[in-house]
């Protein structure tokens, strides 16, 4: 997701919006664009610094990241497990974790729900609409990392 889309609609190749006033992002002395990218970025390390989160993203996701690691040597995988869609300056993302077992899960949730949009907002000037959390697996420590048999379920929770 390399478009530009802060304060500009999807498909709109980085166009700031019309209107959306009182927006950090349009101003009289001009407008400030962010790529998609970099609230991916700015979400996913949010969410690695959540107490509670073992990893970032799906199985799949976390497979595909951990081979690309060993070809170029890691690095550049900040924004996996996060989708962000922002249209008229405010920003609708998606993230997707596995838990350390033990902590309540809906209190996970709603701690990165908070500290994702507090730092995506913070960061951008955009407005957070929704954070909709994923929880693919929970880790139990002690077990190997890689092994990833699809035998936990998945929980969705969604929220505003």
């Amino acid at each position: 997701m390399s478009q530009q889309t802060p304060a500009a609609t999807p498909g709109t190749s980085g166009r700031p919006t019309t209107g959306s006033s009182g927006s950090a992002l349009v101003t009289p002395r001009g407008t400030t664009t962010v790529a998609d990218r970099v609230v991916t970025t700015i979400a996913g390390l949010a969410l690695r610094e959540v107490p509670g989160v073992h990893a970032v993203g799906g199985g799949a996701a976390r497979a595909t990241g951990a081979l690309r690691d060993r070809i170029t040597g890691g690095g550049g995988d900040e924004g996996r497990g996060v989708t962000v869609e922002v249209t008229d300056g405010s920003a609708a993302l998606g993230v997707r974790l596995v838990a350390r077992y033990g902590v309540p899960l809906a209190d996970l949730t709603a701690t990165v729900r908070r500290d994702v949009s507090t730092a995506v907002a913070r960061l951008t000037g955009l407005t957070v609409s929704r954070v909709d959390v994923t929880v693919d697996d929970v880790h139990l420590d002690g077990l190997d990392d890689d092994a990833d048999d699809g035998s936990a379920a998945a929980v969705h929770a969604t929220g505003r």
